[in-house]
């Protein structure tokens, strides 16, 4: 199938800006691309006119090889397992050479320890948390009226203050 990525040259395009493009995709593993045809240059790869790195994108895309989305005139482009693949056998690149979506971020800083189950305030008040709760949905002053229990429909006492807009009459 790497014969097929040289067969693409159907539209004149050098075979160094297609190299270059191919390589830029697999090192970062996503490119994006203006919805501009008369562009000069693409914004990350000096010297290559937008309109060869959307064409030769959209021939990777219509194999398979690279996921198309467009979204506010601009293309996205991700790299399929396939299309590692064959990039991979069209750069000659080692197996071990991974694009840098794959690879997992190295944490900059150690783990912390992370607190007991109980909570900042230790195990024994783990108990205390019932209390709590049920205090909150008593009404304040201690009548021992439950919010929960006074809400719904009809439970409160209906007041009609008169009209506002269309029907009130002033």
């Amino acid at each position: 199938m790497a014969k097929a990525l040289i067969e693409d040259a159907n539209m004149f395009m050098p075979k160094a800006h297609r190299v270059a493009i191919y390589e830029y995709l697999f090192k970062e593993g996503v490119i994006v691309a203006k919805k501009d045809f008369h562009a000069q240059k693409h914004p990350e790869l000096d010297s290559i006119p937008n309109l060869h790195v959307i064409k030769a994108l959209q021939s990777l895309h219509s194999r398979g090889l690279v996921k198309e989305q467009f979204a506010w005139r601009h293309y996205y482009w991700y790299l399929t397992n396939e299309g590692i693949e064959e990039l991979r056998s069209y750069l000659h690149l080692p197996p071990e050479i991974v694009p840098s979506t794959l690879k997992r971020p190295a944490r900059s800083e150690p783990l912390r320890p992370r607190p007991a189950a109980g909570g900042p305030r230790g195990p024994a008040d783990a108990s205390k948390t019932g209390e709590d709760r049920s205090a909150y949905r008593r009404a304040p002053g201690g009548s021992g009226v439950d919010k929960k229990g006074d809400v719904g429909p009809g439970a409160g006492e209906v007041e009609f203050r008169g009209g506002f807009g269309r029907g009130s009459r002033n």
